[in-house]
This record gives C-alpha cells, sequence and structure tokens, in this order.
C-alpha cells in the first residue's frame, strides 16, 4: 500500500503539518518577544497544537479502520487551524482581514475535524465488535 494515494495523502498533511507546527513556534516566539498580542499567541497555540493532532491522526490512519475518516479528520484540523491563524495574524500584523469570518470558519473546520475523530473511532469500534 506504500504506492497508494491515501498513503501519499497522509505524507502530504504530515508534511504540511511540520511546517505548521514551525510556523506556530514562529508565531508564539514573536508573541513572546516582539508582538505583546494574546491574539497571535492563541494563533500560535492553535497551529502548534493542531499540527501534533494531525500527525496523530495520520498515524492512526495507518492501522485503524476507517481509514480515509482519519484523513479527513486531520485534513479538517489542520486546514482549519492554519486558516484561524492567517486571519489573526493578518489581523494582528496589518490590520487587514483575510476574509470576513474567515477566523471563525477556520475554527469551526478545526471543530468540525474533532467530530470526525469521534466519527472515526466508532467506526473503528464498530469494526472491532464485528469481527
Amino acid at each position: 500500500m506504500a504506492g497508494s494515494g491515501r498513503n501519499r495523502w497522509g505524507v502530504v498533511l504530515a508534511c504540511l503539518a511540520g511546517f505548521a507546527g514551525a510556523a506556530g513556534v514562529v508565531l508564539a516566539a514573536t508573541a513572546a518577544h516582539k508582538v505583546n498580542n494574546p491574539s497571535l499567541l492563541a494563533a500560535a497555540n492553535m497551529l502548534q497544537v493542531h499540527a501534533a493532532g494531525t500527525l496523530a491522526l495520520v498515524a492512526v490512519s495507518q492501522w485503524a479502520g476507517a481509514r480515509t475518516v482519519w484523513l479527513v479528520a486531520a485534513s479538517l484540523m489542520l486546514a482549519g487551524s492554519i486558516l484561524f491563524a492567517s486571519a489573526v495574524s493578518l489581523s494582528v500584523f496589518a490590520a487587514k482581514s483575510l476574509f470576513p469570518m474567515a477566523a471563525p470558519i477556520g475554527g469551526s473546520m478545526v471543530i468540525a475535524g474533532w467530530c470526525a475523530v469521534v466519527v472515526g473511532a466508532l467506526l473503528a469500534l464498530r469494526s472491532d465488535a464485528s469481527r
């Protein structure tokens, strides 16, 4: 299954999570040393936490049932956290809006990603129970 599209999907997510985690560290350092703004720290935390969560979900997708659900959950979490952090950072650094409601949409995507984790876990439990 090394060449499958779903495995590639996980590898791409892992790569993007690495960039998001690094960006989160940069934002945290900026918030600590240059820009005293709690919104910037929230953006940093959102990136770091959900980059790690994405990596965990990619790993779970390799052995748990409902692989696609786990990867959808990871995708929603990562994309949502990047959208949220981008919107907040642009607001802090440039006093501009990415687009209307960008941060709440990003946050909603993250929530949807966590809800997809519940679905994936329930599907995996159901699959285990039927064996």
